[in-house]
């Protein structure tokens, strides 16, 4: 719907019904020397038409995925969206709706809602999932929340093979006072069990990502070991665009599966938005943060949908609230739900065992160039992989720019030690032709 402005007529009439003659009485108590007496220095107004040109001169400038050969990845991943994604979600029964504090209207909106807390369920193998969180950072942070809760500990332990992106956002959290953040040590590309069993004892939690931000697995049985003989719960980040082709942390004895859903359904879009997910064992179902919808019968015994849970200050006492998130992403995490059904478990794990098949196969020509050396030797990684470039990275990313490709994420921005160690990561859409292009350019630079 496009804006309509008032008419100078119902200008007037509010003007006389707050008793002033003009706009600029309604700025009278600002003094004279702070207020701006000329016309704003801006252009003139344009037409539609010219402005839709005008728009798509400034789109023409940005490269999307569309237009490039992406191997970026570090939280961010090109998978293939289905066009049934986009028709669902664009749908105004979702694409407008709020939170559904309204059951009785809201049926639709709670319903898929379920159905995505139910499919996260499936992808972590934990009992209950909340409504989704902002991002897998904050989903991450609530997760040491609580376990502080749960344990009566301050003191989370965190793999510092996790995205540093993650950590900082963690750190940020326990600034409140409420936490303290402790760094576990990694060697090889994976968190040092050693350093890790040192650093958990008496702590509230210990997190890992697996794959971590390296793309490289970690020893979850060890870890999760670890984590129970040091009375911590056991947090456990995930790809769930993996869960296809990976034993879900579950198995290892998680408490908590946390993770970012941009994966499923939602494209790059320069960074955001994402979702998160957060998925728990039952017993800390009432200290879950967000929202969780629940599924009952009505008077006359037909299926319906609630908003079961809502641990946050604006719906109960402000000491007893878990968590001050007060909104989810409830459009990304439908996307995900569409994407899912689109696929089903057996879909799901061919994208999975397209991504690892073909990061292997690039991982191995990239080798064999000579430009390229491991950067983890011996470490067994998923989807993505990371390497030491034998030259300038940053120069060969933007020669590699120019030939529509991009090479990867350059490490140094996170840490000055993992200076010329490139990030590749490599989905579904990755073809073996794009991939043999890339290594032959690559090569000849």
């Amino acid at each position: 719907m496009r804006f309509i402005p008032i008419t100078p007529a119902q200008r007037d009439d509010m003007l006389r019904a707050v008793g002033v003659s003009s706009v600029d009485d309604l700025f009278g108590v600002i003094p004279e020397d702070v207020r701006l007496s000329r016309p704003l220095d801006v252009p003139d107004g344009v037409s539609e038409l010219e402005l839709l040109r005008h728009l798509r001169q400034l789109s023409d400038r940005d490269l999307d995925s569309s237009r490039v050969v992406s191997f970026l990845g570090a939280g961010c991943y090109d998978h293939f969206v289905p066009s049934i994604v986009d028709a669902v979600v664009s749908k105004p029964e979702f694409f407008t709706a709020y939170t559904p504090y309204q059951p009785e209207i809201s049926q639709g909106t709670l319903q898929a809602i379920f159905e995505y807390q139910s499919m996260i369920c499936q992808l972590t193998g934990m009992d209950v999932s909340n409504a989704s969180m902002y991002d897998g950072a904050t989903a991450m942070a609530e997760a040491a929340h609580l376990a502080a809760s749960v344990t009566k500990r301050r003191r989370v332990v965190v793999a510092d093979t996790v995205h540093p992106e993650w950590i900082e956002t963690l750190r940020t959290y326990a600034l409140s006072g409420t936490l303290e953040v402790a760094l576990a040590a990694s060697r090889g590309g994976r968190v040092d069990v050693e350093a890790l069993a040192e650093a958990a004892a008496e702590a509230a939690a210990v997190i890992v990502a697996d794959p971590n931000f390296f793309g490289n697995l970690e020893d979850l049985t060890a870890v999760g070991r670890i984590a129970k003989n040091a009375g911590a719960l056991f947090v456990v980040a995930m790809n769930p665009m993996l869960a296809g082709v990976l034993a879900p942390p579950s198995e290892y004895g998680a408490d908590v599966v946390v993770g970012e859903g941009q994966p499923l359904g939602n494209a790059m879009s320069f960074g955001g938005p994402g979702f998160g997910f957060f998925a728990c064992r039952s017993d800390y179902l009432r200290r879950m943060p967000g929202r969780i919808v629940g599924r009952t019968v009505d008077v006359d015994g037909r299926a319906a949908f609630v908003l079961t849970m809502q641990t946050r200050e604006q719906h109960i006492r402000r000491e007893k609230a878990t968590s001050n998130i007060c909104s989810n992403q409830a459009l990304c995490a439908l996307a995900a739900s569409v994407h899912l059904a689109s696929l089903g478990p057996a879909g799901l794990a061919d994208v999975g065992r397209a991504c690892v098949s073909k990061a292997h196969y690039m991982y191995d020509r990239l080798v064999a160039t000579g430009r390229f050396s491991p950067a983890f030797p011996d470490t067994a990684f998923a989807d993505e992989f990371a390497l030491a470039y034998d030259g300038n990275a940053r120069e060969m990313q933007e020669a590699m720019l120019e030939r529509g490709f991009l090479a990867g994420l350059e490490l140094s921005r996170f840490s000055s030690e993992l200076s010329g160690i490139v990030l590749f990561a490599v989905t579904e859409k990755r073809t073996r032709e794009e991939i043999d292009r890339f290594v032959e350019e690559v090569s000849s630079l």
